[in-house]
């Protein structure tokens, strides 16, 4: 199952899909997982109280991911605004999260870098892509 065929074959999306959105939809659903797994490995780590501004940014970015693949996915009556919003907020918290899980040599925090951005290009992509 493909969230992006879901999308296609909503009946108020018909010709106007827009694969952008589609692709950081997929994408930020994905990240909101990985990004959660993150905060949850970095409490397991024996630093986890020298990491606490780790998990929040992680925590922040899983949230601001979640917000914006239920609001992207959403194309009855196309409400561009509210995402054009939570696509800026998934960008700023996934800028936030990157910055410190890159600092971090562990692989779930490596892995979560590489997540947010391919998050950061793609919503950038889907945010420029959509009309007012």
């Amino acid at each position: 199952m493909s969230i992006k065929e879901m999308i296609q074959d909503h009946p108020a999306v018909g010709d106007d899909y827009n694969d952008q959105l589609g692709e950081a939809v997929k994408h930020t659903m994905y990240a909101a997982a990985i990004i959660n797994s993150c905060a949850d490995a970095c409490l397991a780590e024996d630093n986890a109280k020298e990491r606490a501004e780790c998990i929040r940014r992680c925590l922040d970015a899983s949230d601001a991911c979640t917000a914006f693949y239920r609001i992207g996915s959403r194309r009855t009556g196309g409400n561009v605004a509210a995402i054009k919003a939570a696509g800026a907020a998934a960008i700023i918290a996934c800028e936030q999260c990157h910055e410190l899980c890159k600092m971090h040599d562990d692989p779930h925090c490596k892995r979560c870098a590489t997540m947010c951005k391919e998050v950061i290009e793609d919503v950038k992509k889907a945010v420029q892509g959509l009309g007012h």
